[in-house]
């Protein structure tokens, strides 16, 4: 047996199911190896679609995504997915090959020094240098990738090292599943006397609340004590957006509806909430409220998140235990109805909008429709992750996906492979600009080679749209964003996918429901009209106060 054997060994052992990759010259004992285990290599089209595939897979399974690659540029070309898993705390181990010990000390062929490239966008970077480390190496990456705050976690292995003798004994070491902690009870108190004193307080529900399965205490907390909740972009979905508390997601780039019912709270009840999914300057501008954090690890602090109280342990029995010592309050007041109302009335609208190009509202509001609440959308950053974000209506958590860390383009299409694989039983849609879409869409090839049907939903205007409106905003004008495309529905052929174009925004629904239900891959172009973008902004940018938000339906 080699160190070859024995990595993938203890590959299988910490239970990895997938390994997304490239193989390279001198990567091959490994991939080799693998042959012998249960695991299943998926061969990607660039090994930063692979890096992608895994970080979407840690983010809904919660278990370590793996992907590898050779040295050099493959090592290089995983970076992007890397850093996109660990800003937005997905647990990720990245392992790629390296030259031998004889020549990685100096400047040769290949060396590049991947261990400190990697060490600023992972939890633990470092390389292989003896057989006899394998088992704890192996077990170390899992441990640190999946424990709070999840992360990424880079492992070379020279190629040398990779063909050492290890000796028959070498086993992997066993995996013991961590827990996290109760809450104290000290803090749980000192968190009950701030809450019980409050007159208005508004929850804000984080990705912490996504991956530690908080969904149904944070309903009961917010129903015992009748306090509305709003929840991050990455927190989508762990509180139903059907429930009367919930006021819609925050995290849009101006002062949006839900931004009123941060204003008049004069206390947050922090669940799960980190600080790279926004500035907290958005919720508390003038630093004046006072802050409950309940996280798995203590709070990062921030002069607009100087946090009162900070209660760590496992976030729904502190909700549970928080819940019992306080009184229930008001509930809604007048704004938050609002908020609720104005939201709810914007998609409405956009639902009966048969205008060509299609709205976005349109868009958002028939991709709604089209999927079942347990099904999951991936949207890819730009313009359409702003509209998607906000307004998408979603029921469970990590059903839909953003990059919000690292805010990449290019993650969805190969992201939705790693999801969908994780969740086979549940439709996958990815939902991506143009300019998006094109830069990682080369994975269509290797969904249809291994079956993992999906569909795609392109969002066209010919624009790298999201930059577009911001100068638009802030310029008034725009240039250097504007581009060409191929012809979406022949390139989508040409893999062997079925392509669809919209002609009509009647055509939208039934073309996606059509595609969701075929066992296959399938590309929707659906030209966009972005005109709305600068209505939106300058819509909201008017609003003052909430006595100004005028909503039919009361």
């Amino acid at each position: 047996m080699n160190v070859a054997i024995l990595l993938s060994r203890c590959l299988e052992n910490d239970g990895v199911e997938y390994i997304f990759g490239l193989p390279g010259e001198e990567i091959i004992p490994l991939v080799d190896a693998l042959n012998q285990t249960s695991i299943r290599f998926i061969l990607v089209r660039s090994e930063q679609g692979g890096a992608f595939m895994a970080d979407m897979y840690g983010r809904v399974t919660g278990k370590a995504g793996v992907c590898l690659a050779t040295l050099g540029p493959g090592a290089i070309n995983l970076l992007l997915g890397v850093a996109d898993a660990h800003t937005d705390s997905a647990p990720l181990v990245a392992i790629s090959a390296q030259v031998g010990l004889g020549r990685i000390y100096k400047e040769t062929h290949q060396v590049v020094d991947l261990v400190s490239m990697f060490k600023p966008v992972t939890k633990w970077s470092d390389t292989l240098l003896t057989p006899q480390a394998v088992p704890e190496m192996i077990r170390n990456s899992f441990h640190i990738a999946q424990t709070e705050r999840p992360g990424a976690v880079f492992l070379a292995i020279p190629q040398d090292v990779e063909i050492m003798p290890v000796l028959p004994e070498m086993q992997p070491l066993p995996v013991y599943p961590a827990h996290a902690d109760a809450p104290s009870p000290a803090q749980v108190a000192h968190a009950a006397r701030v809450l019980e004193s409050a007159q208005t307080p508004i929850i804000l529900a984080g990705h912490g609340a996504a991956r530690h399965q908080a969904q149904e205490a944070l309903i009961r907390f917010s129903e015992k004590l009748r306090i509305p909740v709003a929840t991050t972009f990455h927190g989508k979905g762990v509180f139903p957006d059907d429930h009367p508390n919930a006021l819609g997601t925050m995290g849009f780039m101006v002062h949006d509806y839900v931004n009123f019912g941060f204003d008049q709270a004069d206390v947050i009840i922090s669940v799960g909430y980190e600080l790279q999914e926004f500035a907290p300057m958005r919720i508390n501008p003038q630093a004046d409220k006072r802050i409950i954090h309940l996280h798995r690890f203590p709070a990062v602090v921030d002069a607009n998140y100087n946090v009162t109280v900070d209660v760590v342990g496992d976030i729904p029995a502190a909700l549970d235990a928080l819940a019992a010592q306080v009184s229930p309050k008001p509930g809604l007041i007048d704004t938050d109805r609002q908020i609720r109302c104005q939201l709810r009335e914007e998609l409405e609208e956009g639902r009966r909008d048969a205008s060509y190009p299609v709205k976005p509202q349109r868009l958002v509001a028939d991709t709604r429709a089209a999927l079942g609440r347990e099904d999951i959308v991936l949207v890819d950053s730009g313009a359409v992750k702003m509209w998607m974000a906000r307004l998408y209506p979603s029921y469970r958590p990590n059903t839909c996906l953003v990059s919000n860390g690292l805010s990449t383009m290019g993650f969805a299409v190969p992201g939705a492979l790693g999801v969908k694989l994780a969740n086979p039983r549940q439709k996958v849609l990815a939902v991506t600009g143009d300019g998006g879409f094109l830069m990682n869409s080369q994975e269509i090839e290797t969904a249809l080679r291994e079956d993992i049907p999906f569909v795609i939903l392109v969002w066209v205007d010919g624009s790298y749209g999201l930059i577009k409106w911001k100068m638009d905003m802030k310029l008034g004008r725009s240039s250097h964003v504007d581009f060409n495309n191929p012809d979406f529905v022949q390139y989508a052929e040409s893999f062997g996918a079925k392509g669809y174009l919209i002609r009509a925004a009647d055509e939208l629904l039934p073309t996606l429901k059509q595609a969701i239900a075929d066992h296959t891959v399938s590309v929707i172009a659906c030209p966009v009209d972005y005109s709305e973008n600068t209505k939106l902004t300058g819509k909201l940018e008017h609003l003052t106060q909430p006595s100004e938000m005028k909503c039919r339906d009361r």
